[in-house]
């Protein structure tokens, strides 16, 4: 399944292998406007005779765009019979140096430096993008030193003393140069590439935000940070998504300021896609990525299915998963149904299916306030390790009010029955050997899967070891 999640995503990255499938896989995704034809000079005072390559990014991935062989002046030409993917690029040769560049529709043109003190010595001709990519290299290579030292000397200072005032106010004078500095290349060039890559990047600021108490309400700050977060983005030019940007907001945006909670991720997650067009390659990427991050097979959150279904079922669809196929589109859908059932905070559903005497069981017969579904199989090495764990645990809270519902997956009727004897589980224990009354109840990817029901038989967790399984009755219980 999970290459169905990323086929569309590698779509635009495993054809890159050279200048002519670069160009071709960019067909269709991105407008070229009004693009040159590429006649790009990279000439590196003091390079060796080597070959160069021309490093592209889709989000988080790059990939080779083209290559060129460094001549004894230094120089590598890069050249194609079509325009190439819009976005940010590295002009690399292995193990020795590489420079920063933008390609925007200004593919004629230069760049010309040295070996030593590349950025410093870099001289632009031809490309206004790449001109403001080094104005700003510059600058900040001028400003990051007395940056750092300032920063450096106010970790060793107490804060609020004359001291600690004074760097802090030499600080502040270098950030208001930064803004000053950046301000004025939005303002010269409002549409450049650079501009709209450079301001994407920038974190928003937001004001401070007191409670009734006067102090400052960190959870109402965060909230206005996150809300305010993509401002700055160009959701009409998707030249950003071949840069790191969106995928480094990306990533801070749901790793970071979202508490890693379904419910949670689940609102930030909407909230980023009513933002963006349904037809654009922002739609496409943003619900691939969540989609397959909370992949509950790569993901130790508790709940991963409630995300992973909630956005299936809200975004690959026939109608809005324009980037997949119909077979694709069925395959998620089926997965995320079979998942839906067995969230956490929903009903648990019942299950009857027979004993090894052939007697029908079922969970709601059971008459423990908790109710644990102990999903195995016989030949699982770590089934071999937690149902003995489980055995033990049994014994100790089963005057608690706990019982355990044992439901055998993968096996054969023999099989099942020698493994209830050899490790004295004493609770009910089920076989279906056709699944049917399993099937989109209690979902199960890898076994041991543990669920705990509450005495409302609501699913209270899940995904757990047999350790965990006494904290979830404990916090429900304290809950009442």
């Amino acid at each position: 399944m999970r290459i169905v999640l990323f086929f569309s995503l590698m779509l635009a990255l495993v054809s890159c292998g050279d200048s002519e499938n670069a160009s071709a896989a960019t067909a269709g995704q991105t407008q070229t406007g009004n693009a040159e034809i590429p006649d790009i000079k990279v000439q590196v005072t003091g390079a060796p005779q080597e070959w160069m390559f021309m490093i592209g990014f889709y989000a988080d991935q790059q990939y080779k765009v083209d290559s060129a062989m460094v001549d004894a002046s230094g120089m590598a030409h890069f050249e194609n019979e079509t325009p190439y993917q819009q976005g940010y690029v590295y002009f690399l040769i292995p193990q020795k140096m590489s420079l920063q560049a933008m390609i925007s529709e200004d593919q004629t043109f230069s760049l010309t430096t040295r070996m030593n003190d590349p950025v410093d010595n870099m001289m632009v001709d031809g490309s206004i993008d790449n001109e403001l990519l080094y104005r700003n290299l510059k600058f900040e290579n001028e400003q990051r030193p007395r940056f750092n030292s300032l920063n450096q000397q106010l970790k060793s200072l107490q804060e609020g003393t004359d001291q600690y005032e004074v760097i802090a106010a030499k600080r502040d004078e270098l950030l208001a140069d930064r803004e000053a500095h950046l301000n004025e290349i939005y303002t010269e060039h409002p549409n450049a590439l650079f501009t709209k890559f450079k301001k994407a990047g920038q974190n928003p600021v937001v004001p401070e935000v007191k409670g009734p108490d006067g102090a400052i309400d960190r959870k109402a700050q965060v909230f206005l940070y996150r809300t305010q977060f993509w401002n700055d983005v160009d959701w009409n030019d998707e030249r950003l998504l071949y840069t790191p940007v969106i995928s480094n907001k990306l990533k801070r945006y749901i790793e970071e300021l979202t508490p890693q909670n379904p419910d949670s991720i689940l609102s930030a997650s909407y909230y980023l896609m009513d933002m963006v067009p349904e037809t654009s390659e922002y739609y496409k990427y943003f619900a691939n990525w969540i989609v397959t991050y909370y992949d509950p097979k790569e993901t130790t959150l508790m709940d991963p299915q409630a995300v992973f279904t909630n956005m299936v079922q809200k975004y690959f669809t026939y109608d809005k998963a324009f980037w997949a196929d119909s077979a694709s589109v069925y395959s998620l859908q089926q997965r995320a149904y079979e998942m839906s059932a067995s969230l956490v905070g929903k009903k648990g559903p019942d299950v009857t299916a027979n004993n090894p005497n052939g007697q029908p069981k079922s969970i709601y017969e059971m008459d423990a306030p908790y109710i644990v579904v102990y999903m195995y199989t016989p030949s699982c090495e770590h089934c071999a390790v937690e149902t003995p764990k489980l055995v033990q645990w049994y014994k100790e809270w089963k005057p608690k009010g706990v019982d355990v519902y044992g439901i055998a997956i993968d096996t054969d009727h023999d099989e099942w029955v020698e493994y209830i004897r050899k490790n004295n589980m004493p609770w009910t224990n089920v076989f279906d050997p056709t699944n049917k009354s399993i099937y989109a109840k209690y979902y199960v990817d890898v076994t041991p899967e543990i669920y705990v029901l509450n005495p409302e038989r609501t699913i209270i967790g899940k995904n757990l070891k047999v350790e965990q399984i006494a904290t979830m009755i404990e916090r429900d219980q304290a809950k009442r």
